[in-house]
């Protein structure tokens, strides 16, 4: 073999080396939580790099986040799932798919951030929206997620009826106002991000119940100014749970590279960036620094409902109370 042909092999090897040493992770992951984890992943691969001196390339894939699961379950190769409800989360465990103990494997139930629901109105806000009443007015018209494809749109159904019950109502009650609610929603959409397309884009309803976390998309997408920001009275706190893929990750042979993604979402660099994006950090020494969180009367879920598992089985299973107040148009 001539010098200049063993030269082009060990260019070919070295090349082939590079290649086969840079892993790549794909994290599905829910709606509007798109542009948060562009800038996680800008932030975490040169990071990564200088700890482990090993090239990444980090892929993301976002849509409601039950049809993500679903999707998931179906064969999408996730190393990594981050989303915006446990349900859809131990609906994976249920099906061997993530560790069924993945609430333990890391810090606070495995959610590294949380948020919550308010209300985005058009600027000005010219039909004068100011609580969950509000919302049950005759010439308001609601734009809600369907919470049977997406945690936006249950967290928005179990806010609704826990902003009653929260206030000494029964769950008759709470019944009756959710289902008033509903008959002023047009359509349902289909997750977060095409709730805010319908509002913004397509001029639907005057009203939008979505994450605290995306007012920040809004005014990053479609300008400042172009909303208002309203909080309720009350709310519900909204975690957004993280998990390897198990399944996936033996795979592929990247289960260390899954775990420092997704403890990086832990670090102090990575609770920035969420607080940046309007998603509230567990680091209490962070959040403190952001004002912009508004101290409302938040409720949790385990508080009025034991779990999101029973909340599901209650509320969102076919038959079940949202079937029952809701009838699709």
């Amino acid at each position: 073999m001539t010098k200049f042909k063993i030269l082009l092999a060990s260019l070919a090897l070295a090349a082939s080396g590079i290649a086969s040493a840079q892993q790549s992770l794909l994290n599905v992951s829910y709606d509007v939580a798109r542009e948060f984890y562009k800038d996680i992943n800008a932030a975490f691969v040169p990071f990564y790099k200088k700890s482990t001196g090993k090239d990444v390339k980090i892929e993301q894939s976002h849509a409601g986040s039950s049809a993500q699961a679903r999707a998931v379950a179906d064969g999408l190769d996730a190393d990594v799932v981050t989303m915006n409800t446990t349900t859809d989360v131990e609906f994976l465990a249920d099906k061997g798919i993530v560790a069924k103990d993945w609430a333990k494997r890391f810090p606070h139930n495995a959610a590294p951030t949380t948020s919550t629901m308010l209300f985005l109105v058009r600027n000005g806000n010219p039909k004068g929206i100011k609580d969950w009443d509000d919302l049950l007015k005759p010439d308001v018209k609601v734009v809600v997620v369907n919470p049977k494809t997406g945690g936006n749109g249950r967290y928005a159904y179990l806010a609704a009826w826990g902003y009653v019950k929260k206030k000494g109502g029964t769950d008759a009650q709470a019944a009756d106002f959710v289902s008033r609610l509903y008959k002023n929603v047009p359509v349902l959409a289909r997750g977060g991000r095409d709730a805010t397309s319908a509002f913004l884009q397509r001029n639907t309803g005057d009203v939008l119940i979505t994450f605290e976390s995306e007012v920040e998309s809004v005014n990053q997408e479609f300008g400042a100014n172009k909303v208002d920001v309203v909080y309720p009275s009350v709310s519900i706190v909204a975690e957004n749970p993280v998990a390897v893929v198990e399944r996936t990750v033996a795979k592929k042979g990247t289960g260390d590279l899954a775990k420092a993604y997704l403890n990086f979402l832990y670090s102090e660099e990575g609770q920035e960036i969420a607080a940046k994006h309007y998603i509230r950090p567990t680091n209490e020494a962070v959040l403190k620094k952001y004002p912009k969180f508004k101290q409302i009367k938040l409720f949790t879920v385990q508080e009025l409902y034991g779990s999101l598992s029973e909340a599901q089985k209650v509320h969102f299973n076919d038959g079940g109370q949202f079937d029952k107040i809701y009838t699709v148009r």
